[in-house]
């Protein structure tokens, strides 16, 4: 007989324990490849702390955003965030799966997870942003059904913009 270890997503607030592990891990890991690329090291420690503190994730809280952790087994592996930016377009952001726990389903049940939290916001389009050497990213976006488009942000670290338009 084999034991099938299913995902879970529930939301989580962005403030909790839970959520500011896996910000971190998220961060670290994105932030690291970053620097790797483009100045062959790894983040300084101080900047790390300072860039993760910053940016706390408010923004993602009720009523105009959601946090969304997924539980492999039992374990929070990852995250999914939207967050309203007009009446109907939302934007998603921090889609992270654990290293250890990809290529398991994780990410589109996320992903999916993410757009029902949207139509729940009233959002009729998701956006994202996302950077070149994130290739992983981009391929499940484009699998997913999201587009290529133009810029819709001045993020300094954005290379590539998607959007979807969300059925009801």
């Amino acid at each position: 007989m084999t034991r099938m270890t299913t995902w879970t997503i529930s939301p989580q607030e962005p403030g909790s324990p839970v959520a500011a592990a896996l910000w971190r891990a998220y961060y670290t890991e994105v932030s690291d490849r970053w620097y790797l690329r483009y100045e062959g090291r790894r983040t300084d420690p101080a900047e790390l702390e300072r860039e993760i503190a910053a940016v706390t994730g408010a923004e993602l809280a009720p009523p105009t955003g959601r946090l969304l952790v997924g539980w492999y087994g039992g374990t929070a592996a990852g995250t999914a965030g939207v967050r309203l930016l007009d009446a109907e377009t939302a934007e998603l952001t921090r889609v992270f799966v654990h290293a250890g726990l990809r290529g398991r389903g994780g990410a589109p049940l996320l992903v999916a997870a993410a757009e029902e939290a949207a139509r729940a916001l009233g959002a009729r389009r998701l956006v994202l942003d996302t950077r070149d050497d994130l290739v992983e990213a981009r391929a499940l976006y484009t699998r997913l059904g999201y587009t290529e488009t133009g810029p819709h942000n001045q993020d300094p670290y954005a290379e590539h913009w998607f959007r979807k338009e969300l059925v009801s």
